[in-house]
């Protein structure tokens, strides 16, 4: 094990390397002592947990499950967030990338999850039925990913930055409603004369306004706290409305260990479509993702190296993935974010995303903190969300503005969102088709990247002027 050093300059860049603006204070191997890493853990772990928490809140609020369920998956995606970030920074073996690589719940999956299994549910099935079928298509659908990994130079070749950028843009634009209806009170406020209430605007409208004046500080750490600032304004305001209600915690045990397959093992083939091209584009992310995290931290961007890596880093994606489902949470991924919080506090080190690991695996196995998340009035939660689902879509605009943007990849760009976002809009556009074949292209991110991969396989590349 290495021994702790004084902060000290990472080793000198090679040839093929981004240049940094400032030296590092801890390399990659170096060890913080307790203190800078303790300091440096909770500033990563205040940049996700929130985004860690929210994807399985909106996805228990929309499917109407139980509050004791809702505790558990949330716990569980905290725990399974911790485990997954330990195997890619700790690399065994084949796993992982070796890098501080951060892995939290993704949103990518929310739309389909809340798609199919509020289709699941219209059509008579249980909760606890439903649950167990979604997190059996999602262990299934995660030895995609894993099999990804193997023959990632393919994968580039067929899935190109434009298509990246349509689906992850399409994935922003379909999840801007469920945070919308989140902001007027949730589903079940829309569904009666409670929604968009002054008292649920109140709430909402707070938190995005904190949101956007602590965006503007000077301050770096301010602005990585702004969310959870934010979403501490608008707890105390609900409390203030008298909207929190802490009984309910007095009944749960201090500790609580995992259930695996709590609910058993079912598989759903109008999910498991989607899947696959989230699943896909959830591994071009990991690699861009980790090669920004090689770049901040003075490591290879090119070569064998970066590219086990990154082999590594999405084989870690789809392993955290398949575990999630057997501890009944839903799939994780790399964290683009906490790249920023290494540039901002210059360190490097693989054993801060371990003590990160380690502090999410403490907090998942303590159900009273899932608890008091739980509390939390959606309209709080949603003035929050809108702006992660908006800035989902503005990180596809920003792929698509690396792309030349010539007749052919517009043409593709302007069919695959008219489609996706189409039947997102019109979902009576596929009910004469067969059941299954509508089922898979009710997802409006399943439709638009279907149509994005064809079209940009079959439609021959612009010579370049």
């Amino acid at each position: 094990m290495p021994r702790d050093s004084d902060p000290q300059p990472a080793s000198h860049a090679t040839p093929d390397e981004s240049p940094q603006p400032t030296p590092l204070l801890y390399g990659l191997e170096d060890r913080p002592r307790p203190l800078p890493l303790l300091l440096v853990a909770a500033q990563h772990l205040m940049a996700i947990i929130v985004p860690i928490i929210t994807p399985a809140l909106l996805i228990c609020q929309a499917l109407q499950v139980p509050a004791r369920d809702t505790g558990m998956i949330i716990s569980m995606s905290l725990l399974v967030s911790g485990l997954a970030t330990f195997v890619q920074c700790w690399r065994p073996g084949p796993l992982g990338s070796g890098l501080l690589t951060i892995q939290g719940t993704s949103f990518n999956f929310l739309g389909p999850i809340i798609g199919t299994g509020t289709a699941m549910l219209q059509g008579g099935a249980s909760v606890p039925g439903v649950l167990g079928a979604i997190f059996g298509t999602l262990m299934v659908g995660s030895f995609v990913e894993m099999g990804l990994s193997r023959i990632l130079p393919l994968l580039r070749r067929v899935i190109t930055p434009l298509v990246t950028g349509i689906v992850v843009l399409l994935i922003g634009l379909t999840l801007i409603r469920v945070g919308l209806v989140s902001m007027g009170g949730g589903q079940a406020a829309l569904n009666s004369d409670t929604f968009a209430t002054a008292d649920n605007l109140l709430l909402s409208g707070s938190v995005l306004a904190v949101i956007v004046l602590l965006n503007r500080s000077r301050s770096a750490w301010v602005r990585t706290g702004a969310i959870i600032i934010a979403l501490l304004v608008g707890y105390a305001l609900a409390a203030w409305q008298g909207r929190l209600s802490f009984g309910e915690l007095t009944d749960q045990p201090l500790f609580q260990w995992p259930l695996p397959l709590h609910y058993g093992l079912d598989f759903s083939w109008s999910l498991f479509i989607p899947l696959l091209v989230i699943y896909v584009v959830t591994s071009l992310e990991a690699i861009g993702d980790i090669t920004a995290t090689s770049s901040i931290s003075r490591e290879p961007v090119e070569g064998e190296r970066w590219m086990r890596r990154i082999r590594g880093g999405v084989l870690a994606n789809g392993f955290g993935s398949l575990v999630a489902g057997a501890l009944n949470s839903f799939p994780s991924s790399t964290f683009a974010q906490n790249n920023g919080v290494i540039q901002l506090t210059g360190v490097a080190s693989r054993y801060v995303g371990m003590m990160v690991a380690v502090m999410l695996v403490i907090l998942g196995l303590l159900p009273p903190v899932s608890g008091v998340i739980r509390q939390m009035p959606e309209p709080v939660l949603g003035g929050a969300t809108i702006v992660m689902f908006g800035s989902v879509a503005a990180a596809g605009i920003n792929i698509l503005a690396g792309v030349r943007l010539d007749r052919r990849a517009l043409l593709i760009l302007a069919i695959s969102l008219a489609m996706g976002l189409g039947v997102a809009q019109v979902p009576q556009f596929l009910q004469h088709l067969p059941d299954v074949v509508a089922n898979v292209f009710s997802s409006g991110v399943a439709t638009g990247g279907l149509t994005a991969m064809i079209l940009n396989l079959v439609l021959p590349e612009e010579p370049s002027s």
